[in-house]
């Protein structure tokens, strides 16, 4: 799946994975090695529970639009925000992103 950030123009990942099973999401980023974009929808909050490094968590209305941000969430915490809202990215910490971007994830 490809990431593209609406707001600057730039395209973030041409290799975003999409998790789709509960055991996908449950094992989230704890399964890798190093960060990588992730994909997948929740409601409430999420945890950095066996997460080995430190990830940037956008929560995306449905129109792509950045509600919320978690900047260089380490591991062993969690993250909680609005449940009206169910789009996850977790990213790498390397891409520039802020609240209020647009971005459009498109196979």
């Amino acid at each position: 799946m490809n990431l593209f950030n609406r707001t600057r123009n730039k395209t973030l990942s041409d290799n975003v994975l999409v998790l789709k099973t509960l055991r996908e999401k449950t094992d989230g980023m704890s399964v890798f090695e190093k960060p990588r974009p992730v994909y997948f929808e929740t409601r409430w909050g999420i945890h950095t529970f066996r997460v080995k490094f430190s990830i940037d968590v956008a929560i995306l209305d449905m129109y792509g639009a950045i509600r919320a941000l978690k900047k260089n969430m380490k591991p062993n915490s969690f993250f909680f925000w609005n449940p009206k809202y169910k789009r996850v990215l977790e990213l790498p910490p390397v891409y520039e992103i802020e609240e209020e971007d647009v971005l459009e994830l498109s196979l």
